[in-house]
């Protein structure tokens, strides 16, 4: 036993140094822009960026757009799977990994063809179409997410004994959804939009191929033409995404607690 307990103690530390060191080595690095003595300067720099603002701005609402829409979609459909359509299950899970096993650069030119400015909707004729078709993208990624988290929190409730109460009491079916599935289901929401904010905020290829000014693409031009911009950059995108996972690791936690406090 203490051997054991010794190897997994050590399996941990090897992999918090593996992680940790090149993390501390570029934070390090990102605080040496002034000469002879660390300061902050780089993400100064970064953050009196216009560039940054307008890209770090643009993908914040694309997130929010995605998780929006995205959540309309999801939870209705998982709903009415679960409620109507059982048998479909399979098929829907297949369907929603498709875009962990289709890669990235692959989806964004099948839109591409099919939505470019001479097809019936060319979404790309314009910027609001190809906002839109970004958006449908992200959506796309996220997919595998999303509905995973909705459908473990429907998992843990009786969606036919409150849809048939709901009936009973002559709830049509918007407010059955709205009011009876959404905040049920609400910390498996949270989950996939946490989850689906740090994609969004860190894709490059669908926002580079459709040539959307998002914090993606702005990360690798700053790469390419600076030194120690990149490093901050690096530096901020890990504590986005910490940021997201900490929020998801909450939400989690308060729905655990939820029925025990009842």
């Amino acid at each position: 036993m203490k051997t054991s307990k010794f190897l997994a103690w050590l399996a941990i530390a090897i992999g918090v140094i593996y992680f940790f060191i090149p993390l501390l080595g570029t934070f390090e690095f990102s605080l040496r822009m002034r000469r002879g003595e660390y300061s902050l300067d780089a993400y100064g720099s970064v953050f009196s960026d216009v560039q940054f603002q307008q890209t770090f701005g643009f993908s914040i609402l694309m997130a929010l757009f995605t998780i929006v829409f995205g959540m309309l979609l999801v939870v209705p459909t998982a709903y009415w799977v679960r409620l109507r359509l059982p048998q479909m299950r399979p098929v829907l899970e297949f369907i929603t990994l498709m875009p962990l096993v289709i890669p990235a650069i692959v989806i964004v030119f099948g839109y591409l063809r099919l939505y470019n400015s001479s097809s019936y909707i060319p979404f790309t004729g314009s910027i609001f179409g190809t906002n839109v078709l970004l958006v449908m993208s992200y959506i796309t990624l996220s997919l595998p997410y999303m509905y995973r988290s909705v459908d473990t929190a429907m998992r843990t409730i009786d969606v036919r004994t409150l849809t048939e109460a709901a009936e009973i009491l002559g709830a049509k079916w918007p407010t059955i959804l709205f009011r009876c599935i959404f905040p049920n289901v609400m910390s498996g929401v949270l989950s996939g939009a946490f989850i689906t904010f740090a994609i969004v905020i860190g894709e490059f290829t669908m926002a580079s191929l459709l040539d959307r000014p998002a914090f993606g693409p702005y990360l690798q031009l700053v790469g390419a033409n600076k030194a120690y911009e990149p490093s901050a950059l690096a530096i901020i995108a890990f504590a986005i995404t910490w940021l997201s996972m900490g929020l998801l690791q909450l939400v989690s936690r308060f729905s655990k607690l939820a029925p025990s406090k009842a």
